[in-house]
C-alpha cells in the first residue's frame, strides 16, 4: 500500500461575483449589434463606442437589480447605434449649425432606441431605466426657464414620447414642459410623420430636417450633399478617380462616426452626469460665414453666443482669490519630482521610440524650411569671392555681390495646454506627459520656442469657494464654484532640460480632479498674446467637455460649456494665434474648427506631430490684430 502524500490541491481564484452579468451583457450586445468579434470592456467612465470595441459603465461591487438595468441600458443603446445606424447616410445628412446639429443627433439616437425598444419589451425597460438614471443625476429638475433648457433634450424626449409612447422621465418633466408648446405649435406635422418611416434612416433624416426648417433651424447643404454623395457612389464602379474619390468619403464618414459613437452618451454616467450634450461635431469650413447663417438669426437659441459677439455669454467667478497660477517644482519637492519623472519614462519606454521617430520627420521638415538661400550678381551686397576671378581676367568686369535671402519660416512659439482632469488618470495623462517632453525637446532644436501648461482645480466639488458660498448664504447664481489650479510645466523661455523633471507632477496621485476648460484656455492665450514671437500656435489636448460638479450643480447645465465655445470662437475668429485640439476618446471637433479626435490614447504622438506638421506646412496669411477677450 503507497504512503499518503501531501499533496497541495490548487484551486481557481474565486470570481468576483460581477464578473457572469459582465459576461452575459457583452453577449447581449454582440447579438443585438450582430457581431461576433468585438471588445467589450468596462469602465468607471463614459460610455464610448468604436468600430471596434464599446467601454460599458462598471457595474457596483454591490449591484442592485437597478443598477443591473441601468448597465444593461447603455449596452442596449450602443448596441442599437452599431445595429440599426449608418454612419454614412448620417454624416452627409447632418445639418451645419450647432444647436441643429445638437437635435439632429438627439433625433437618430432616439430612432434607433425606439426600433429595439419597440421590438423587445426588456431592452425596453433597460433603456428607460438607463434614461431615468441619466436624468435623475443631472440638473435638469432645477431647470425654470426656457433659455437654460436644452433644446435636444426635449425634441428628443418628445420624439421617444412619439416613437414608443412612453412618457418623459420624471426628472425630464420640466425641460420637456418648457418646449412643448413651442415645438408642437411649429412641428407638430413633423413629429406626427416620423413614425410612418422609423425604420428608414434616411427619410427619417429628411424629415427631421424639414422639422429643424419648421422651428427656423434648418440649413441649405445637407440633402444636396446627399443627393450629391449618392450619385457619386453610383459613378464609382464607371470611374476610377471617381472611385477613389469615394473610397476617401467613406473613410471620412467612418472616422467622423467613430467621432459621434465615441461621444454618444458623454454625460450619462454618475461622475459626468452634469456635463451638457451641447452639440455634435461641426465639420465648418474655415471660410464660412458665419455672420449670415440663420442660426445666428435664432431669438430663442440658449447654447450658443452669436458670431462676434463683444460680451459673450454671462460667465463669472463667485470668487478668484482661492484660484491658483503656480509652477510645477512648487507643487512638491525635487526628490519627488525626480521619482515621478522616473516612473514616467518606465511607463512608456516603448512609446518614446515611436513618438521620437516621427518628432525627428517634423524636425527635419521644420529644418529644411529654415535653410537659407542666396542671391548672385547683385551690384550691391557682401563681395562673392567665388567670382573675383572674372576681374582678374577682364579688368572691365565689373564686382559682383551677393545676400542672403530671407526665408518664410518665422519664429514661433508653441502652447501645449494639457487637461489634467480626473478622467486623465492613467494611460491618457501618461501619453500626454510623453508626447509633451518628446515634442518639446523636438521643437526647441528647431529654434520653436515650447511652453506646456496644465489645468485644473484644486478640490473635488467645490473647495473654499463653495465654503465661501455656503457662508455667504448661497446666493442665487454664484457663477464658477471651484478653486482652480493652473501649472506652468515648462515656460516659453526655459530649456528643455531644465523643466524636463517638471513633466513628471502629472503622474502625482491626487493631482488631476475636475476641468474647467473656458477659463484653462484663455489663461493660456493670455500668455500667448504677451509672447513677441511672429507666429503663435496653441494645441489644447483634451478627452472631454468642461465638467465641475460645484459649479454646474447650481448653474445651467451648460453654464461651463457655453463658456468654452465663446472663448474659442473669440481666439479662432478675432485673435493671431492659431488654436488646434486633439480630443483622447471625446469628439472636439463639434467644438474647434480645427480639430482632431484620437481613439486610442497611443495615437497622440502621431496625432500632435501631424497638426503641427501641417501647421508649419502651411502659408498662415497676417493674422488680425491680438485683442483680450475680457
Amino acid at each position: 500500500m503507497a504512503p499518503p502524500t501531501n499533496k497541495t490541491v490548487k484551486t481557481a481564484p474565486k470570481e468576483a461575483p460581477a464578473e457572469p452579468f459582465k459576461r452575459a451583457v457583452a453577449s447581449c450586445f454582440k447579438a443585438i449589434a450582430g457581431v461576433s468579434e468585438f471588445e467589450v470592456t468596462y469602465a468607471s467612465e463614459r460610455p464610448s463606442l468604436a468600430p471596434d470595441r464599446v467601454r460599458l459603465p462598471e457595474p457596483p461591487r454591490r449591484f442592485t437589480a437597478q443598477d443591473a438595468a441601468i448597465v444593461r441600458g447603455h449596452a442596449d443603446s450602443l448596441a442599437l447605434r452599431l445595429a440599426c445606424h449608418s454612419p454614412a447616410i448620417h454624416r452627409r445628412m447632418l445639418p451645419t449649425g450647432d444647436t441643429a446639429r445638437a437635435v439632429f443627433e438627439a433625433m437618430e439616437q432616439a430612432r434607433v432606441e425606439a426600433l429595439g425598444g419597440n421590438r423587445m419589451l426588456g431592452t425596453q425597460r433597460n433603456l428607460t431605466a438607463m434614461l431615468n438614471d441619466r436624468y435623475h443625476r443631472g440638473p435638469y429638475a432645477d431647470i425654470t426657464e426656457r433659455a437654460d433648457a436644452p433644446i435636444e433634450e426635449a425634441v428628443a424626449l418628445m420624439v421617444r414620447e412619439r416613437l414608443t409612447g412612453q412618457a418623459p422621465p420624471a426628472a425630464a418633466r420640466k425641460i420637456v414642459d418648457l418646449w412643448r408648446d413651442y415645438i408642437e405649435a411649429r412641428a407638430d406635422k413633423d413629429l406626427a410623420r416620423l413614425s410612418e418611416v422609423l425604420e428608414d434612416q434616411k427619410k427619417f433624416g429628411e424629415i427631421t430636417r424639414e422639422l429643424l426648417s419648421s422651428l427656423e433651424m434648418g440649413e441649405e447643404s445637407g440633402l444636396e450633399s446627399d443627393e450629391q454623395s449618392d450619385s457619386d457612389d453610383e459613378s464609382n464602379s464607371r470611374d476610377e478617380q471617381n472611385g477613389e474619390e469615394g473610397e476617401r468619403s467613406e473613410d471620412d464618414s467612418q472616422e467622423g462616426a467613430t467621432e459621434v459613437e465615441a461621444e454618444m452618451a458623454q454625460d450619462e454616467l454618475p461622475d459626468s452626469a452634469v456635463e451638457s450634450e451641447a452639440g455634435p461635431p461641426a465639420d465648418m469650413p474655415d471660410d464660412a460665414d458665419l455672420g449670415d447663417s440663420d442660426e445666428a438669426a435664432e431669438p430663442w437659441q440658449p447654447r450658443t453666443p452669436p458670431a462676434f459677439d463683444h460680451k459673450g455669454p454671462e460667465y463669472h467667478a463667485f470668487t478668484t482669490k482661492f484660484d491658483e497660477e503656480t509652477l510645477a517644482e512648487e507643487l512638491c519637492d525635487a526628490e519627488e519630482l525626480t521619482r515621478l519623472r522616473s516612473y514616467l519614462d518606465k511607463q512608456l519606454g516603448h512609446l518614446q521610440g515611436v513618438v521620437a521617430r516621427l518628432a525627428n520627420r517634423l524636425q527635419r521638415r521644420l529644418l529644411a524650411q529654415q535653410n537659407r538661400a542666396w542671391e548672385f550678381d547683385l551690384e550691391e551686397g557682401v563681395l562673392d569671392p567665388a567670382r573675383l576671378s572674372r576681374v582678374v581676367t577682364d579688368p572691365m568686369q565689373a564686382l559682383s555681390f551677393k545676400r542672403e535671402r530671407d526665408t518664410e519660416f518665422r519664429d514661433t512659439v508653441v502652447t501645449l495646454l494639457i487637461d489634467n482632469s480626473g478622467s486623465m488618470r492613467g494611460r491618457p495623462i501618461t501619453v500626454a506627459a510623453t508626447c509633451a517632453d518628446i515634442l518639446a525637446r523636438t521643437l526647441e532644436r528647431c529654434a520653436v520656442k515650447v511652453e506646456v501648461l496644465g489645468f485644473t482645480t484644486r478640490a473635488w466639488k467645490g473647495g473654499q469657494s463653495r465654503e465661501a458660498w455656503l457662508a455667504a448664504g448661497k446666493p442665487a447664481n454664484p457663477g464658477r464654484l471651484n478653486d482652480l489650479r493652473h501649472i506652468v510645466y515648462k515656460s516659453a523661455d526655459a530649456p528643455w532640460r531644465r523643466a524636463r523633471r517638471n513633466l513628471g507632477l502629472m503622474m502625482r496621485e491626487g493631482l488631476l480632479k475636475e476641468n474647467i476648460d473656458g477659463e484653462a484656455l484663455d489663461w493660456a492665450y493670455q500668455r500667448l498674446l504677451g509672447r513677441p514671437e511672429a507666429r503663435k500656435i496653441l494645441m489644447m489636448i483634451s478627452d472631454g467637455a468642461p465638467v465641475d460638479d460645484s459649479t454646474l450643480s447650481v448653474n445651467p447645465g451648460n453654464y461651463l460649456e457655453r463658456h468654452l465655445r465663446h472663448i474659442i470662437s473669440q481666439i479662432e475668429d478675432r485673435s493671431p494665434v492659431e488654436l488646434i485640439a486633439i480630443g483622447i476618446g471625446h469628439d472636439v471637433t463639434r467644438y474647434y474648427k480645427r480639430a482632431v479626435t484620437i481613439v486610442d490614447a497611443e495615437e497622440l504622438g502621431g496625432a500632435m506631430t501631424e497638426k503641427l506638421a501641417e501647421l508649419f506646412d502651411d502659408k498662415p496669411a497676417p493674422a488680425p490684430r491680438g485683442r483680450r477677450l475680457h
